[in-house]
């Protein structure tokens, strides 16, 4: 039986999603959890490998148990075992076609950037921060030259393990909210550190440090060396996940504050 759980976490306490020798991942925490609720060590695969003191406002993972449980167990019984960081919000029975990770037809983060001359300290590790102004339409306007399907070399760790550097990348906007900037990023997948990447060229246009056409010429260098240096994860969040219409789950969670 394959069962598919959508959950929440806040990264801070985590070294990652990816399991890890010493026990810190998030992985680690819910396999801990399910083998708890199943009676037997269970694999757990997500959808997106989200990296030390990334956030997901929403994450979908799959696992395969051959044990029957309501799935209510698969939601409170697990949280019952999980830390306070982590929780799962719903469980679904799926056929064995499903598999969170390669059934994925588009992922979507968002950046909580705070703009604002003092450093946060009530959403320390949950915010970026950035301390002088940004224009956030010289950020959009910038936004525009990644738009599509691109080579985002420019934008990709050292150390991503991705197959091919082409993504395409269908949303890219930014939207002021008071002191806060809100950055969201959709596209058919994302290289490693991608999104962090790209956030910190953008912060340098939004200073007026870099006009917008920048990167336009960023992306089309495929250098990353030209590109500004990778930004903060403190304010990453993985936010929605989208799959063909036959799996019926849902895409996104209402529940943090930055959700609108």
């Amino acid at each position: 039986m394959r069962i598919a759980v959508g959950l929440e976490y806040c990264g801070a306490g985590f070294c990652g999603w990816q399991s890890q020798p010493q026990g810190c991942g998030v992985q680690d925490a819910l396999e801990a959890a399910v083998a708890a609720i199943a009676g037997d060590r269970t694999v757990v695969t997500a959808a997106g490998r989200t990296d030390t003191g990334v956030h997901a406002a929403f994450q979908v993972a799959h696992f395969d148990v051959s044990v029957e449980r309501p799935l209510s167990a698969w939601v409170r019984g697990v949280n019952s075992h999980l830390p306070a960081g982590v929780a799962v919000l719903w469980a679904r029975e799926v056929g064995e076609d499903f598999h969170a990770r390669f059934a994925a037809t588009q992922r979507g983060y968002r950046y909580v950037l705070l703009n604002h001359p003092v450093r946060p300290a009530l959403n320390h590790g949950l915010v970026g921060w950035h301390h002088r102004p940004l224009d956030a339409d010289a950020m959009n306007r910038a936004a525009l030259h990644l738009i599509g399907r691109h080579d985002f070399s420019a934008f990709r760790a050292a150390e991503c393990q991705a197959k091919s550097p082409v993504k395409e990348l269908r949303r890219a906007h930014v939207e002021r909210r008071g002191d806060y900037l809100l950055c969201d990023f959709q596209a058919d997948g994302f290289l490693h550190h991608m999104v962090r990447n790209l956030m910190g060229s953008l912060i340098q246009v939004g200073a007026g440090v870099r006009p917008p056409e920048w990167m336009a010429e960023l992306r089309a260098s495929r250098d990353r060396t030209r590109a500004a240096p990778t930004f903060d994860a403190a304010g990453l969040y993985l936010t929605h996940i989208r799959y063909p219409a036959h799996f019926a789950l849902p895409e996104g969670s209402d529940r943090w504050p930055f959700a609108t």
